[in-house]
């Protein structure tokens, strides 16, 4: 086994959270209608896996108030993250979310990796990453390459 083929996210207004993404680029195939769908799937590109500590990764999105890892709550101890090709990439994907009014959890800056990206999250809580790495490598299909 070695493929992950959907990330399903457990939303509490379907019909909100689909407006949500598709105001953010996402194209949907709907099962029902926009205004009462069942269930959505993301015509999006695959998806690669990360294995990150989990203190370290809620530091990554706030170094002064982490969210919180004890509880189960407040952070879900996973992030998603979208890998652009360019730092105005990243600041595109930026205005469009605050256009949207999404909750910005950590503004785009340089890292401590030497790349630049920030995170925010959806109107479920889920925290998104978005960032570019000056050496990363795509393949045809536009997904990372990861050696």
């Amino acid at each position: 086994m070695n493929r992950i083929n959907l990330i399903a996210l457990g939303v509490r207004n379907i019909a909100d959270s689909l407006a949500f993404y598709k105001a953010i680029g996402f194209q949907a195939s709907v099962v029902g209608t926009d205004e009462e769908p069942v269930i959505v799937f993301f015509k999006n590109q695959g998806s690669k896996l990360e294995l990150f500590p989990l203190e370290l990764l809620a530091k990554d999105i706030n170094e002064e108030n982490p969210p919180t890892v004890t509880d189960g709550k407040s952070f879900p101890g996973f992030t998603l993250a979208y890998n652009a090709k360019s730092v105005e990439e990243v600041d595109d994907i930026f205005k469009r979310l605050i256009e949207t009014g999404a909750e910005i959890a950590k503004n785009p800056r340089e890292t401590s990796w030497g790349g630049y990206g920030g995170y925010f999250k959806d109107i479920d809580g889920y925290y998104w990453e978005v960032a570019y790495g000056p050496d990363w490598e795509f393949d045809e299909t536009d997904m990372l390459v990861i050696n």
